[in-house]
């Protein structure tokens, strides 16, 4: 699994689809190998998509590690006057999210590798099914560099399977001065609220 967060992922191309259906949105994502989860839509990121409230409707919003797209378009379809950021590492993962928020005609997602966001950006929201797999300084790495550029009134919401550590993501998000609550639970997965 570990080159879904590769820059470059070296698995042969297998294009595919899935469908993102949700109460308030249907959309069929183009997929393919070496993106995360390309057979289906994730069971954290589905329990993420259910159980959060809707994003600020105008503003920045980032999907930090967006894959093929389904957090970014469906912030984007819920808050049509934001900007939604769709970040990664992976280039195929970017491709595939800009195509998709295309087919889907949400033009308000800006597909982006990351290192190409300007510095000057800061965010309402982050929605975020986290890549826990890199191990753990890297996901703390990442987090304190995606978390410090919420707006003062931001709050990010991730979803963190119970058994790849939440609970300590939770306790280590607190021992850095972000209030850290759980938002949801469902099935194995967490859902956690982060604020200033």
């Amino acid at each position: 699994m570990a080159h879904y967060f590769s820059e470059q992922p070296k698995t042969a191309s297998r294009p595919g689809s899935v469908d993102l259906v949700l109460p308030d949105l249907h959309l069929r994502l183009e997929t393919d190998s070496g993106v995360f989860s390309p057979e289906r839509v994730d069971v954290g990121t589905r329990a993420l998509l259910e159980s959060v409230p809707p994003p600020p409707q105008e503003g920045d919003l980032l999907d930090l590690g967006c894959g093929y797209g389904p957090i970014a378009l469906t912030m984007a379809s819920r808050a049509p006057r934001a900007t939604v950021w769709a970040v990664d590492v992976n280039r195929r993962s970017l491709e595939l999210t800009a195509r998709n928020a295309q087919a889907a005609r949400l033009y308000t997602v800006r597909s982006a590798h990351v290192d190409e966001v300007p510095d000057e950006v800061k965010f309402r929201a982050v929605w975020s099914n986290p890549a826990i797999r890199i191990g753990k300084q890297a996901l703390h790495e990442m987090l304190t560099r995606w978390l410090t550029r919420l707006t003062p009134d931001g709050v990010a919401y991730l979803v963190v399977q119970k058994h790849l550590g939440s609970d300590s993501l939770q306790r280590w998000l607190g021992e850095q001065g972000w209030q850290a609550s759980r938002e949801a639970s469902r099935a194995a997965y967490r859902i956690l609220k982060v604020t200033r």
